[in-house]
This record gives structure tokens, C-alpha cells and sequence, in this order.
């Protein structure tokens, strides 16, 4: 081996520190590597800052296989200060209050973010009339729901309702009077649409079919009294709020002296040949004919014992006996109830009214006689009340 020999295989040698083996031996020289400035090498020559060791050109006519790492390390780098910047503790505590506030509307409010109504739609009450005994309440139903299954009223007196700081009782206290109206019942005329009413009687209720009460009785006279209603739950939508308070009044009381006075159908029923509780039998007559029928006073007793159940003929009877024994008793009528109690005799004719026979007829065809004879037993027309 010459001098020139050696000197270029100890400068091939030498070189980067790598060796390689003559081609003589079977073997090609190796090229010299490409200086290293990738990721790993930064770490190994102890740099922590990427960014002080940029990328190396690759050589003319190449591709550089090191500047890719570095490129990726960078834009990793460069989306975390972005994400950092954008999710700062004020505004991810922003948007978790933003999120509580729509999951806490979705849940507890009447609708969904969609608008989807979640409640019956509650009704409108307004007064309609009264007596010395009772007040008529009219009910509205209101858009979009009605009131479909019914409603419930309640009510107490205004004077215990101040006492109580105006505040209503609570609805498990028996001193709170309510009354059920329910709109599934057959022949309920309780299932409005939106936009029908119907009148109930507080005091004097003409129990049809659906209607129930824990306070059947007569009113005070000359009292002012508190009502409430709301509309009841359906399969889909949870009954309605409750509506505004309203405040209706009995008629005045009739003077002590007064003995020309007329009494409740309430009233008989409790003072008849079965008299409830301490009361006694103050009926003026055994006998009394309704329609070209006569009934004993048991089997008029009876009568009263049964509720109308949606039966016109049961409820014209109720308010028919009663006006017979208000007249009977000595209070003097007008001619506009005299001529509904014919009426009323007329209609009926030979029907037989339960639970002595099976006679029945629509309510429709009954309503207006109903109303004057109920006016007159509860002193709105003629004499007035008895107290």
C-alpha cells in the first residue's frame, strides 16, 4: 500500500468517526452522514428549546428526513399556546354557567328549549250570581289545552283568609273547602275545549257526574268569600297553575223577624223524615207530586239521597221538591216561579224519577227550569233566604 493509499483510508476512517472497509474487501464505502438537527439530537446536545436548532436545507437535488419531527413538535407546540389562550379558567367557568343556566330552564320550566308546552293551560274564573246561600262561579278553559280532565276549585272565607295572612290553608287542612270537577267522568261537562265555560253552584252543588266535595253545604249569607281554581293533569301535561285569586259575595241576610223565606234543597235534605245528625224532621207534608206522579216523603227522601249523575229529571227533582216545600211551609212565590214549577210538572208527565222508577231526561232539557227554581229556593227571586 503507497503513502497516498494510507493517508486517504485513515481520512476515510477518521471521518465522523466511522469506519469503513476497502471496496476490495466486499464491501462499498459508506457516504458520509448528514449532520444530525432533528428532535432527538437537540436533546442529546442538552437543548430544552427546539427553536434554537432550526432545520438543516437538505442538500440540492434531496429531500431532508430530518426537518419532519421538528416541524410536527413545532405545530404541536403552537396549537397547545393556542388552545391555552382560548380555554382559560374565565372562560371555561363562563361556559359551564351558560350550561347550568339551559339544563336548569330545559327541567324546570313550563317548556322545553323547543317550546313544548308541559302544563294545561289554566283556566279564567270569574263570579257569575248569587244568593243569601250560595255563589255561581263561571270556569273558562284557555288555549292551547282546555281542560280536558277537569278542574278543581277552592275557597274559604275572606275573613279567615286575612287571619291566616292571607295565606290559603294548606291543602291537607279540612277548614280549606274544595271541590273536584272532573272531566273524565261519562257524561262529565267538565272536559272543556278552549274558550267553552261552564257555571258551578258553591253552596247548593247540583252533583252530576264527576263532581265531588268536602263542603256540600249552604253559604253565609252576606259573607265574602275566596276562590281559586286550577285545571287538572292529563296523561301528557301536569295540571295548571293555579289562577289568580277572586272574591265573590253572598247576598245580604234578611232581618230576624223575617218568617217569609224559602230554604235550600240542602237544607230539606238534611230536615226530612231521615234528618243528618242533631237535626230534626221539618218537612210540612208526607206526600207531594212530581210530575202526575206522588211520592212518599221516604221515597222523596231517597230522591234527594241520589246524586243526578249527568240525569236531568234527578236534578229538576231536587230543586222541584224543595220549591213544593218552601211553598208548603208558607213562603210566597212570584208568578215567574210559579209557572216553572208547571213546567217543570209538565215535563216530567209519567216519568218515574230514580231510584223509585228509571225516568230520565237531558240535561239540556231541564238547565233553564233548574236555574229559576234554584234562584228561588236560595232567595234570589221571591221572598228571600231563611236564616
Amino acid at each position: 500500500m503507497t503513502a497516498a493509499d494510507s493517508t486517504a483510508r485513515a481520512a476515510r476512517i477518521n471521518f465522523f468517526g466511522l469506519t469503513t472497509r476497502k471496496a476490495s474487501d466486499g464491501f462499498s464505502e459508506a457516504a458520509p452522514p448528514r449532520p444530525r438537527n432533528d428532535f432527538a439530537s437537540a436533546n442529546v446536545a442538552g437543548l430544552s428549546d427546539v427553536t434554537d436548532l432550526p432545520p438543516t436545507p437538505a442538500p440540492t437535488g434531496g429531500v431532508s428526513d430530518h426537518a419532519g419531527p421538528y416541524r410536527r413538535q413545532k405545530k404541536e407546540l403552537t396549537m397547545k399556546k393556542k388552545l391555552s389562550k382560548v380555554f382559560t379558567p374565565a372562560r371555561l367557568f363562563g361556559a359551564l354557567v351558560i350550561a347550568a343556566l339551559v339544563c336548569g330552564s330545559l327541567i324546570g320550566g313550563n317548556a322545553s328549549a323547543g317550546g313544548k308546552v308541559t302544563k294545561v293551560a289554566t283556566p279564567t274564573i270569574t263570579c257569575n250570581g248569587s244568593t243569601q246561600a250560595s255563589i255561581n262561579i263561571l270556569v273558562t278553559a284557555n288555549a292551547p289545552s282546555g281542560t280536558p280532565a277537569g278542574f278543581s276549585l277552592q275557597w274559604m272565607t275572606a275573613a279567615d283568609y286575612a287571619a291566616n295572612g292571607n295565606m290559603w290553608y294548606d291543602s291537607a287542612d279540612p277548614r280549606l273547602c274544595k271541590a273536584s270537577f272532573s272531566g273524565n267522568a261519562n257524561l262529565s261537562r267538565y272536559n272543556l275545549t278552549a274558550g267553552q265555560s261552564v257555571s258551578v253552584n258553591v253552596g247548593e252543588f247540583l252533583f252530576d257526574e264527576g263532581a265531588s266535595t268536602n263542603c256540600a253545604g249552604a253559604l253565609e249569607c252576606g259573607t265574602e268569600y275566596v276562590f281559586r281554581s286550577f285545571a287538572h293533569a292529563t296523561s301528557t301535561l301536569n295540571r295548571s297553575d293555579f289562577t289568580a285569586n277572586l272574591n265573590c259575595s253572598t247576598l245580604p241576610c234578611l232581618p230576624p223577624e223575617e218568617v217569609d223565606c224559602t230554604f235550600t234543597q240542602g237544607y230539606w235534605k238534611t230536615h226530612g223524615p231521615i234528618p243528618t245528625g242533631n237535626n230534626t224532621n221539618e218537612w210540612p207534608v208526607t206526600l207531594l207530586t212530581l210530575g202526575s206522579v206522588s211520592y212518599t216523603d221516604l221515597q222523596l227522601q231517597s230522591i234527594f239521597d241520589t246524586p243526578a249523575g249527568g240525569n236531568g229529571l234527578i236534578a229538576l227533582s231536587h230543586q222541584l221538591i224543595a220549591a213544593k216545600l218552601n211553598k208548603a211551609k208558607g213562603a210566597s212565590t212570584t208568578p215567574a216561579v210559579d209557572n216553572a214549577i208547571a213546567a217543570a210538572d209538565a215535563l216530567i208527565g209519567g216519568l218515574v224519577v230514580p231510584p223509585v222508577g228509571a225516568g230520565s231526561l237531558p240535561p239540556s232539557s231541564t238547565s233553564a227550569l233548574i236555574t229559576t227554581l234554584t234562584m228561588y229556593n236560595e232567595g234570589a227571586i221571591g221572598p228571600g233566604h231563611c236564616e
